[in-house]
């Protein structure tokens, strides 16, 4: 059972970049495909970033060219370097596992809040 804790969250004015981490333990994230959520009050949660275990990415149309998502297995950590931050961007983010792409995500992190403001 893999446990997965976010950090890296906080108050930026637009324009600015922010740095998420995302500390797995109890499983090696080697063995894991890993994404990225986020979710704004009122909102659906969404699928923001993914990134395989052969390093295939995917992102979601608004962020494309202003996020990347990464993962460094020998730290057992994955990353989302969030880049020209606007305020739509607000929303508690979250990571997430699973074994493959058709499989659910079954793992998650407890959020951290990312607050932009204009």
């Amino acid at each position: 059972q893999v446990q997965l804790v976010e950090s890296g969250g906080g108050l930026v004015q637009a324009g600015r970049s922010l740095r998420l981490s995302c500390a797995a333990s109890g499983s090696r994230i080697s063995f894991y495909e890993m994404g990225w959520f986020r979710q704004a009050p009122g909102n659906q949660r969404e699928l923001v970033a993914r990134v395989t275990t052969g390093g295939t990415t995917n992102y979601e149309e608004s962020v494309k060219g202003r996020f990347t998502v990464s993962r460094d297995n020998a730290k057992n950590t994955m990353y989302l370097q969030m880049n020209s931050l606007k305020p739509e961007d607000t929303a508690v983010y979250y990571c997430a596992t699973r074994y493959g792409s058709t499989w659910s995500w079954a793992y998650w992190g407890q959020g951290t809040q990312v607050t932009v403001s204009s």
